[in-house]
C-alpha cells in the first residue's frame, strides 16, 4: 500500500451487517429475525448476562416463535480459545441454523467464532489471520449489552491462546453479522466498573480510527487486508462518535440510569465499531495487549490509561487531525494555533476518562517497569495494529512511551 499517511486516493470504504436496529426496545426485533433462519438457536453469552430477565426474555421470546434454543453461558472474559473448544466439542453435532451473541465484546466474539468453527470445523487456530475463513459460517445476530466495544458490527474476534500467551485475531468479512439489534435498555443494569471501561473502549477506538494510516490501497491490497485505513467513510462515524461521546460519557458516570446517556453512549460505540472494521485500531491497542495479559486488567482501562502518551506521541504526524477533534469538541479556540488547539483535544480526552475512572498512568495499572521491554516486543508482534500508527513504532518508541505513562508525565514531548 502507498506510503503516504494523507488519503490521496479520496477512498471511503465501510464493512457492516445486512441489517441493524438501534433504538430502547429493538431486541424485541430479535424473535423474527431468528425465525426466518432456522429452527434451532445457540445463544452464547456469560454467567452474568444469563442469570438476567432481559436475557431470559429475548430467549423466552425467540422459543414463543417455535424455535429451539440452545444456551452456551460459559464465555469469560478476553474469550480463551478453551471456551471456543468446549462450545465446539458440545454442539458440532447439534445442528445449530443460527448463532446469536447477547452481551458484552468477549460474548459477541464467542458467538462470532462459534458460527465460524460450527460450520466449517477445525480448530479455531486454523483461522489466525487475516482472510483464512474459507467462506460464510452460519448466519450471526449480535446483541450488545454494553455500550463500548463495537464488537456487534466488527468482522474481527480476538481469543487468547494460552499456549502462546497472547491474544491473537481472526480477520474476515465471513465474521460479520447478518444483523445487530443495539438496544441501550440493555445497557441499563450493565456495572459501573464495566461501563467505564467500555466507555473508555469506544473513545480509544473512535481516537485511533480517526488519527490512523490513510493506507491508499489498490484493489488488490482491499481483498488481501481487512484494515486498509483511515478513510472518508470511517471519518464520518468517527466525527458523529467523538460529537456523542463528549457529553455522553460524562452523563452516564453521573448517572447510570440515564437511558439517554446511555443511547448516546452506544451509538457512538457503534459509530466506532463501523469506524475501525476498515480503519483498525493503532498503538494503543498493540501496547495494551500485553499488559493486560500481565497486569490481568480490563481491556478498556488499559486503552484509556495508555491513550494520553500515545496522544502526544502521535501527535506530531496528526496535528490538524486532533486540532479537529478539539474543535468537535468544542475546546478548541479557532484563533489559536492548530497546535494548541490539537493540545486541547488532547486534555479533553484526560477530562472524560477522568470522570469515568480510568487510571491515567501505568503504574496504577500495576506495570513494572522491568517489563517494558518485553511489551514493547510483543506489542512489535501486532502488526495488524502497529500497520496503523500514523506514526511509526519501534520498540525503542514503544518503551520511551512507557516510560512516560508510568511517571505520568504528560508534559508536551517528542519520543
Amino acid at each position: 500500500m502507498e506510503s503516504s499517511i494523507d488519503n490521496v486516493i479520496g477512498l471511503g470504504l465501510l464493512r457492516q451487517p445486512k441489517e441493524v436496529y438501534f433504538g430502547p426496545g429493538q431486541r424485541f426485533q430479535i424473535p423474527r429475525i431468528v425465525e426466518s433462519l432456522g429452527e434451532h438457536a445457540l445463544v452464547c453469552t456469560d454467567s452474568r448476562m444469563a442469570d438476567t430477565d432481559d436475557f431470559a426474555e429475548i430467549a423466552r421470546t425467540i422459543e414463543s416463535r417455535g424455535v429451539r434454543v440452545s444456551v452456551f453461558a460459559e464465555t469469560e472474559p478476553d474469550l480463551p480459545r478453551s471456551n471456543v473448544m468446549a462450545l465446539q466439542k458440545r454442539y458440532a453435532e447439534a445442528d445449530v441454523d443460527v448463532v446469536i451473541g447477547v452481551g458484552g465484546g468477549s460474548c459477541l466474539d464467542m458467538a462470532k467464532v462459534a458460527a465460524l468453527v460450527l460450520a466449517h470445523g477445525g480448530d479455531i487456530r486454523d483461522y489466525y489471520g487475516e482472510h483464512l475463513v474459507p467462506g460464510p459460517g452460519l448466519p450471526l445476530l449480535t446483541v450488545p449489552t454494553t455500550g463500548g466495544t463495537g464488537a456487534e458490527v466488527t468482522c474481527i474476534a480476538v481469543v487468547f491462546d494460552a499456549d502462546r500467551g497472547m491474544k491473537v485475531g481472526v480477520a474476515s468479512p465471513h465474521l460479520e453479522a447478518y444483523a445487530a439489534f443495539v438496544d441501550p435498555e440493555l445497557t441499563l443494569t450493565c456495572p459501573p466498573g464495566l461501563t467505564a471501561a467500555t466507555g473508555a473502549d469506544a473513545l480509544s477506538h473512535l481516537i485511533e480510527a480517526f488519527t490512523d494510516r490513510s493506507k491508499n490501497p489498490d484493489a488488490e491490497d482491499i481483498q488481501r487486508h481487512l484494515y486498509v485505513g483511515k478513510n472518508r467513510l470511517t471519518d464520518m462515524y468517527c466525527r458523529t462518535g467523538l460529537e456523542l461521546l463528549n457529553t455522553s460519557l460524562e452523563r452516564v458516570a453521573a448517572d447510570p440510569s440515564d437511558l439517554s446517556a446511555r443511547a448516546d453512549t452506544m451509538l457512538a460505540a457503534f459509530c466506532a465499531g463501523m469506524a475501525i472494521n476498515t480503519a483498525g485500531t493503532a498503538g494503543a491497542h498493540a501496547i495494551q495487549s500485553p499488559i493486560g495479559n500481565l497486569t490481568h486488567t480490563p481491556h478498556g482501562f488499559g486503552v484509556g490509561a495508555l491513550l494520553p502518551y500515545i496522544m502526544r506521541f502521535n501527535l506530531p504526524a496528526r496535528v490538524s487531525v486532533f486540532a479537529e477533534i478539539g474543535r468537535i469538541f468544542g475546546v478548541a479556540d479557532p484563533t489559536s494555533s492548530e497546535t494548541e488547539q490539537a493540545r486541547a483535544a488532547i486534555v479533553r480526552v484526560e477530562e472524560i476518562l477522568a470522570a469515568l475512572g480510568v487510571p491515567l498512568n501505568l503504574d496504577a495499572l500495576g506495570l513494572d517497569p522491568q517489563d517494558f521491554q518485553f511489551v514493547a516486543e510483543q506489542a512489535m508482534l501486532a502488526t495488524r495494529l502497529t500497520a496503523n500508527n500514523p506514526r511509526p513504532l519501534t520498540a525503542e518508541a514503544i518503551i520511551a512511551i512507557l516510560k512516560h505513562g508510568h511517571g505520568d508525565d504528560r508534559s508536551w514531548w517528542d519520543a
